[in-house]
């Protein structure tokens, strides 16, 4: 890299690329560039470490991932044995293509506007690109994935000035593209399975097979009880999902966003790292679990999800990988230590208002989050307000 370093320099004849090679230079290696003047301040926490530790943490959600795409392929195509290594290896191929996908589109979209404004490549994209293939279900076009992630780099990201300056989580904004221009590949009961065999692993599940997660079956039960809707969520096999199968992941949904378990694993390294805000992280369980005492409380047959549990709300669905990877993101969440606690409790609030009190969209974790991204300035300027105004009571009145 350095010996092909002047060939990217203003008047060497490749400079015209020289953001690309900056790009691949940071990347692999500690930049040797140190400030000359001024007053500064070295931190090993740079951004491209801050990047490589997310996706650290989102690798357990990763990995059960494939394994849990393989089991329920293996259990749709009716199998009575689960060979681990080939069902991780079918979860490996069946995401590969979109993690690929997602990465030469969104870092594509974003070497060419570093070149067009001459600025270095930021690593945002690092953790981005591999959040859209998670969040998305198995059975996602790759077309589609292409078109929602340049529409988000470009629109929700590049056009408010890159890193750092978008305001939406352009993960979300890319599923909430998805969800609203194609609802039908983004829902329902055909697209968080796999069907087909991959490279001759597997099999083909059978025509007319349904595959619907949890809160989908919730949703469409009528069940008049608690313990009705109990029997009416199963796994592909019909046995009854009991809380424990929820905490674990071992049922449809998401690619990564089914394991609990393995989201507070990445949850526990994010915060010991201090990547994360605890005082989000935990105000977002906080109001989750708050309003889903309230809606059991209340719980009638007009909205079956009203009859799940404190523990089967903050289980089902995309909400603890919310909570944990996209809450948090420290771009779009709030700056102070009074509105991280404020933002928190309204995201974990309003993903259970939106998943209880409508049955036609049995979720609400990711419009939860991109709602409390547009308020949280607002939430920040009224607490500092408020500090202001406080602290200018305590000042004594001059004569």
């Amino acid at each position: 890299m350095d010996k092909a370093r002047p060939a990217f320099e203003p008047g060497g004849k490749l400079h015209a690329f020289r953001s690309v090679y900056d790009g691949m230079d940071t990347f692999l290696f500690t930049p040797r560039e140190t400030s000359k003047s001024g007053v500064h301040i070295h931190d090993s926490m740079d951004s491209k470490r801050t990047m490589t530790i997310v996706i650290v943490a989102l690798l357990p959600c990763l990995l059960f991932g494939m394994y849990n795409c393989g089991y329920q392929h293996w259990l749709a195509c009716g199998a009575t044995d689960f060979p681990f290594w080939e069902m991780m290896l079918y979860g490996f191929l069946a995401i590969l293509p979109s993690i690929v996908v997602s990465y030469v589109v969104g870092l594509g979209i974003e070497f060419c506007v570093a070149q067009w404004r001459n600025e270095e490549i930021q690593e945002g994209f690092l953790v981005t690109g591999i959040l859209i293939p998670m969040i998305c279900p198995i059975e996602t076009p790759l077309w589609m994935i292409a078109v929602a992630t340049a529409f988000s780099v470009i629109f929700v990201k590049e056009v408010f000035g890159g890193t750092g300056y978008n305001i939406f989580n352009v993960a979300l904004v890319t599923r909430a593209f998805l969800f609203f221009s194609y609802p039908a590949k983004m829902s329902g009961d055909n697209v968080f399975v796999s069907h087909d065999s991959i490279l001759g692993l597997g099999g083909m599940a059978p025509d007319g097979f349904t595959g619907a997660t949890p809160l989908g079956q919730v949703a469409v039960s009528g069940a008049q009880s608690a313990s009705e809707l109990s029997g009416a969520m199963t796994d592909l096999s019909g046995k009854a999902i009991d809380l424990w199968q929820m905490f674990l992941g071992l049922i449809p949904g998401s690619f990564a966003e089914t394991s609990t378990l393995c989201i507070l694993i990445g949850a526990a390294l994010l915060l010991a790292t201090g990547i994360a805000s605890w005082r989000i992280v935990l105000s977002v369980f906080a109001g989750g679990a708050i309003m889903s005492l309230i809606a059991h409380w209340c719980a009638t047959p007009t909205y079956p999800a009203s009859f799940l549990t404190v523990g089967e709300q903050l289980c089902l669905g995309g909400f603890a990988f919310a909570a944990v990877f996209m809450a948090s993101d420290p771009v779009t969440s709030c700056r102070t230590n009074t509105g991280k606690y404020i933002y928190g409790f309204l995201v974990g609030v309003v993903a259970i208002l939106i998943r209880t009190y409508n049955n036609g969209y049995p979720e609400g974790a990711m419009l939860a989050v991109l709602l409390m991204n547009a308020l949280a300035p607002l939430i920040d300027y009224c607490v500092v307000e408020a500090n202001v105004r406080r602290r200018m009571r305590r000042v004594p009145a001059r004569k």
